[in-house]
């Protein structure tokens, strides 16, 4: 591109920034100037903002083109696969997560060419602290990327599809990775900015580039792919989950499947027809020459159907067997029902003839009017829980007393956990040091 060129398209979007300045909606200087921003590309803005930072342009000024450039990335990312997709379908609301997060990163980007020319102590102090908001609000893009991973990925996975989800969420784990990164510079920066800004400076282009990369895989292969490949139902539970999980924008459309809602190991029907393979992006075919279905039955015959899963009554057994602590369940009458003992860490000597015992008569008579208190307090909903530390010899154990509520919120019973913290508490400095972040 000459400087020539690239003076006009500057010159264009300084006119649209004052329009802006003025109180013009995007949506209609989008209409108005037309056929001159069809000569810019989206990806020529940070381009252009860079210009305008050095011609020295207040960021406050060119922040409102976020809104304009993720008018444009849309047209440019809006695959015409993806045209028919209903408003407030899952699809939809993670393109707009996606714009959001978009804005967030042309936001960090622009920071960034800003505070590395910076020489001025006060004016880097001023940047950093508006930096501040951009940073929290990058936070959130954890939750966008876990609806993707643990809803979208399984459906593509149980069709024998692995390559897209691995890589993907790769990226994903990089830019988590990079954010906590970037949070750290950043503190150090406000410490000592002399030292830390360009690193700081650096590290903010690297994670906007990384974010804008995987915003653009997202929504020109991944969506489209998906929206050909899962059915409504598959959509349906996808949905559902999503919106217990939330979103990290306003959700004003509501979007209602007719199907049934379809979890990865119900699908049975797993090959990929000859119309679906017709909408897949070009891109996404060539991960589809050697695929093997992932037909393994999860449930089996002698199994008990819960809520989050499925369990034989052997696993069952195991599984309290192998949790590192113990508990004790009282019905809502306080009567013992069931407890559990740990191979891994004891806690206080139970036996089986205390099921139908009086809970308070489980404890030293010292300690009965205490227990029944608590149950008491624990009905009355005064607490969700209450929390004890004591000791057996030299063992520090945590005691928990959970109110146990069904899905109405009525409380239905006990739950007494015995915990040993005897090595968190003793080696703090050991623990410390086992601290693996994930």
């Amino acid at each position: 591109m000459s400087n020539i060129e690239m003076n006009e398209k500057i010159e264009i979007v300084k006119k649209i920034l004052k329009a802006l300045h003025d109180g013009k909606d995007v949506k209609t200087l989008k209409e108005e100037f037309k056929e001159v921003l069809s000569k810019i590309s989206p990806f020529e803005i940070p381009i252009i903002e860079q210009e305008l930072i050095k011609e020295g342009m207040e960021i406050s000024e060119i922040l409102k083109l976020c809104d304009l450039h993720v008018e444009l990335f849309r047209d440019f990312l809006q695959s015409r696969e993806l045209s028919d997709v209903p408003q407030g379908h899952p699809i939809d609301l993670l393109m707009r997560e996606n714009e959001y997060i978009l804005k967030q990163a042309e936001a960090l980007n622009l920071y960034a060419n800003k505070i590395e020319k910076e020489i001025d102590k006060e004016k880097i102090k001023r940047i950093l602290s508006e930096l501040s908001k951009i940073l929290g609000e990058l936070r959130k893009i954890r939750l966008h990327y876990r609806k993707v991973q643990m809803l979208i990925y399984p459906y593509l996975e149980r069709r024998g599809i692995i390559a897209v989800p691995r890589v993907l969420w790769g990226r994903e784990d990089k830019i988590i990775v990079g954010l906590r990164e970037l949070y750290q510079l950043f503190l150090k920066a406000q410490e000592d900015p002399e030292e830390y800004v360009k690193r700081l400076a650096n590290k903010m282009k690297e994670i906007a580039n990384e974010i804008s990369e995987l915003i653009f895989r997202e929504n020109k292969i991944l969506y489209p792919a998906t929206w050909a490949l899962l059915s409504e139902g598959e959509w349906a539970a996808i949905h559902e989950i999503a919106n217990d999980m939330g979103y990290i924008i306003d959700v004003k459309d509501i979007w209602e499947p007719k199907a049934k809602p379809i979890m990865p190991y119900e699908l049975k029907d797993l090959e990929i027809t000859e119309e679906q393979l017709k909408r897949l992006p070009e891109e996404f075919k060539e991960t589809l020459k050697s695929i093997e279905p992932d037909r393994y039955e999860i449930k089996s015959e002698e199994d008990i159907e819960l809520s989050t899963g499925f369990l034989s009554k052997e696993e069952i057994e195991a599984l309290f067997r192998s949790l590192p602590l113990e508990i004790t369940y009282a019905n809502k009458d306080a009567r013992v029902k069931f407890y559990t003992e740990s191979r891994i860490s004891g806690g206080f000597v139970r036996a089986k003839t205390i099921v139908g015992r009086r809970v308070g008569f489980c404890h030293p008579p010292r300690l009965e009017d205490f227990v029944m208190r608590v149950v008491k307090e624990l009905t009355e909903r005064k607490e969700d829980y209450r929390e004890y530390w004591t000791k057996m010899g030299d063992r520090v154990i945590r005691v928990m007393i959970i109110a146990v509520k069904n899905k109405k919120g009525e409380t239905i019973g006990y739950l007494e956990t015995v915990e040993d913290f005897t090595e968190v508490i003793k080696n703090p400095e050991e623990i410390m040091k086992k601290i693996m972040v994930l």
